[in-house]
C-alpha cells in the first residue's frame, strides 16, 4: 500500500444545472421575472420604478398557473415593469409586513409606494389592464 497526499478543500462546488436569476445578476432590461428574498426585497422595489411582486410557493396550483401569465408579461413590458417573485415559504418576513394572508398575491409599486394589489388567480385580460392602469 503507497501514501497518496489527500487534498481537502473547505469551498463546496457549484451545484450543476441552471441557476435562479437573482438581484446581483440584473441585467439594464428585465425581460423576466427576478427572485428575491426578504433581505434585497426592499431595494429592489425601491430601485425601479414599477414593480409588480408575486408572491407565491411551490405547492400553490394558483400560483403555478399564473406564472406562465407573469413570465409573458415580463416580457411583454421588460423596460416598463419589473416583475418580481417572492417564495412565501423561503422568504415569510415580507409577506408578513405586507399582510399577505392568502397566495398567489401580487403587490403593485410605483416609486417605491403600494400602489395596487390583487389577490387570487386572475384571467390575463383583467390582469394586463391593471398592469397598464399604473404604466401612466
Amino acid at each position: 500500500m503507497t501514501d497518496k497526499p489527500v487534498q481537502v478543500t473547505d469551498k463546496p462546488k457549484p451545484a450543476a444545472g441552471p441557476s435562479i436569476r437573482t438581484t446581483s445578476e440584473r441585467s439594464p432590461v428585465l425581460n423576466e421575472p427576478i427572485h428575491v428574498t426578504d433581505a434585497d426585497f426592499d431595494k429592489v422595489v425601491k430601485e425601479h420604478p414599477y414593480v409588480i411582486v408575486d408572491f407565491w410557493a411551490e405547492w400553490c396550483a394558483p400560483c403555478r398557473a399564473i406564472a406562465p401569465m407573469i413570465e409573458d408579461l415580463a416580457k411583454q413590458y421588460a423596460g416598463k415593469v419589473t416583475f418580481v417573485k417572492v417564495n412565501t415559504d423561503e422568504n415569510p418576513k415580507t409577506p408578513q409586513q405586507f399582510m399577505v394572508m392568502g397566495i398567489p398575491t401580487l403587490l403593485f409599486f410605483k416609486g417605491g409606494k403600494l400602489v395596487d394589489q390583487v389577490v387570487g388567480a386572475m384571467p390575463r385580460g383583467p390582469f394586463e389592464d391593471r398592469v397598464k392602469k399604473h404604466l401612466t
